[in-house]
């Protein structure tokens, strides 16, 4: 099936009318390409492996019992993250009596190690460790859309739609995380010497 996580166009319109069709195999596809993302999500949100799986297994049940008007859907990815979302921020809603409208200023947010690859750049350990402390660092709704956007690959416009906040407030926030790290890493490339530096001390 190619790179599920990019299905889009007539294969993702196809598998949808499969599923409205009641086609279980195409309901395992979508449910396969999409749980361990929607999982991360949920449980940035949660911070309970077992709320969080009870989350995404709600959602994914949701979207079966509800198959029948699944072409409906104009964007799936957006979708589900949406629905994911809300069920997490219901669940925070019961257990701890928080606001459901601006709750990710008190969520602390852990991200995957694979935000940040180190194989876009050759960096050292160390430099590498700096980042990632820098990313832990941000403020909560920063490391949230930083998450979305660098961890699971998500549009600025994508996020925003999740979010429920405006693309702008999406750019500022990526703008101070890449600042940020971007500082981080000017200061330990700033511990090694400048080219010829070290010829010329001879």
């Amino acid at each position: 099936m190619g790179n599920c996580w990019e299905l889009q166009g007539n294969q993702l319109q196809i598998i949808l009318q499969n599923i409205a069709g009641s086609d279980q195999l195409a309901f395992r596809q979508v449910y396969h390409c999409f749980h361990k993302k929607l999982f991360h999500f949920a449980f940035a949100l949660v911070k309970t492996k077992e709320a969080a799986e009870e989350i995404v297994e709600d959602v994914f049940i949701r979207l079966w019992n509800n198959r029948a008007s699944i072409t409906s859907i104009n964007n799936l990815k957006i979708y589900l993250y949406t629905a994911t979302k809300n069920t997490a921020l219901n669940y925070l809603s019961k257990k701890a009596r928080e606001s459901v409208t601006e709750p990710f200023d008190n969520i602390d947010i852990e991200l995957s190690e694979t935000a940040i690859s180190p194989e876009e750049i050759l960096i050292t350990a160390e430099i590498y460790k700096n980042i990632r402390d820098a990313v832990e660092a941000l403020p909560p709704r920063c490391k949230m859309i930083f998450k979305l956007i660098r961890e699971d690959g998500l549009r600025y416009k994508e996020v925003a739609e999740i979010l429920n906040i405006s693309v702008n407030t999406i750019d500022a926030q990526m703008a101070i995380a890449v600042k940020r790290i971007a500082e981080a890493v000017r200061k330990d490339f700033e511990k090694f010497p400048k080219p010829g530096v070290r010829n010329q001390a001879k």
